[in-house]
């Protein structure tokens, strides 16, 4: 039995996209499957391309994603309209076109995805691979270079790793068979080292007091839980603290929000049991702003001016009480 899944056709056709007069940029909204994906296929392209940089739409702040980047030297940069001149073609890994505002000037030729597809957002691009049932892009990726007979270096297969192990919280979320595989082969080529020294690298100090608000903030809906964190630094400090609030016993699914950027956003998660946290992103938003995600996990963004002018919290409190308001109450 094949480790992985036969790709010939669609290797075949990502190939015959590559010629070396054009430079490539994969564009990313940097987590560590992206990342690990993003690295993935620029080793694909490496020597059968001009050039190949990678560009994140989002500031990275996160320790573990900042030391990821230090230690498996992923060359990421924060994309500008500057660097995207010096680029001929442009790829999308971890992510599809309607995902975030900020991909629409951008005409892919590749999108690599593993997020659920979005009817009224149809993808369009020459290479296109989504599969929804996936775990992790990584995985994908790491079939890829599988049926290419790339042995994936030692940084590589740490990137790659680390971002199957993210995505699918250590197998806690939902994953397939391709991706435990895809975890066992990696396994022999990483580094356990630098993984650990990347997994613990998780909090910043001055990330505590949004800790305290969240707290401060906590109300029970329904069975599931909501905070606000008020203006953060970051939004993957949202993250962070919505995990952390999926560990509370018999709570099915969470909701944490915080403005950041003029934007109001939103980070979901849940047991993928009860609510599907992909469709309950895009109910909040009601075509407001963008939203998408899995069953278990999923973000939602708007512009504060498309609030009107009404208080993010309450603007949220509004919207995941509908139908349900003598449930909601503070903790």
């Amino acid at each position: 039995m094949a480790l992985f899944r036969q790709l010939d056709e669609q290797v075949e056709q990502l190939l015959r996209l590559f010629n070396k007069d054009e430079s490539w940029l994969i564009i990313i909204n940097a987590d560590p499957d992206a990342l690990g994906s993003a690295q993935a296929l620029r080793r694909i392209m490496a020597r059968k391309v001009k050039a190949v940089g990678i560009g994140q739409i989002n500031e990275i702040k996160r320790p573990d994603n900042l030391s990821m980047i230090r230690y498996l030297r992923i060359p990421t940069r924060k994309l500008i309209p500057n660097l995207a001149a010096q680029y001929d073609k442009f790829a999308l890994v971890d992510s599809q076109p309607h995902h975030s505002p900020e991909f629409a000037s951008y005409t892919f030729s590749i999108v690599i995805d593993h997020h659920p597809v979005v009817k009224e957002n149809p993808v369009e691009a020459a290479f296109v691979d989504i599969r929804p049932k996936y775990g992790a892009v990584c995985t994908m990726m790491t079939e890829y270079l599988y049926n290419m007979k790339i042995r994936p270096g030692k940084l590589l297969a740490t990137a790659l790793l680390y971002g199957i192990r993210c995505d699918t919280r250590t197998f806690e979320r939902e994953f397939i068979d391709a991706d435990m595989s895809a975890f066992k082969y990696l396994n022999k080529f990483s580094d356990s080292k630098l993984l650990n020294r990347i997994s613990r690298s998780e909090f910043h100090l001055d990330w505590m007091r949004y800790f305290s608000r969240a707290f401060y903030n906590l109300r029970r809906i329904g069975h599931g839980l909501y905070a606000h964190c008020g203006t953060v630094d970051n939004p993957d400090i949202l993250v962070i603290v919505t995990d952390f609030f999926t560990r509370v016993h018999n709570v099915p699914w969470v909701v944490v929000s915080g403005v950041a950027d003029d934007k109001l956003v939103c980070i979901l998660r849940g047991d993928g049991l009860r609510r599907d946290m992909g469709k309950m992103a895009q109910n909040l938003m009601n075509g407001l702003g963008s939203a998408g995600g899995h069953k278990q996990a999923a973000r939602a963004e708007v512009d504060l001016a498309a609030l009107d002018g009404e208080d993010p919290e309450i603007f949220m409190l509004k919207r995941l009480g509908q139908g349900r308001k003598s449930t909601i109450h503070r903790l």
